[in-house]
């Protein structure tokens, strides 16, 4: 179960990507996630994922 509060949503996807995943298909793929309803969520406190850099900024 993933977190739903945003904030601590950032955190868990970031770690999980820095340390487990090498793309945010992966990790999707991985957790059964939605990846439009994960970018969203994560939008909604300003962070967007950077294809570079593996994380949500």
């Amino acid at each position: 179960m993933i977190p739903q509060d945003p904030v601590m949503l950032l955190s868990y996807v970031n770690l999980k990507l820095r340390d487990y995943y090498d793309s945010i298909e992966a990790l999707c793929e991985d957790l059964d996630l939605d990846r439009q309803e994960l970018e969203q969520k994560l939008e909604s406190i300003d962070y967007r994922y950077d294809r570079e850099q593996n994380q949500f900024i």
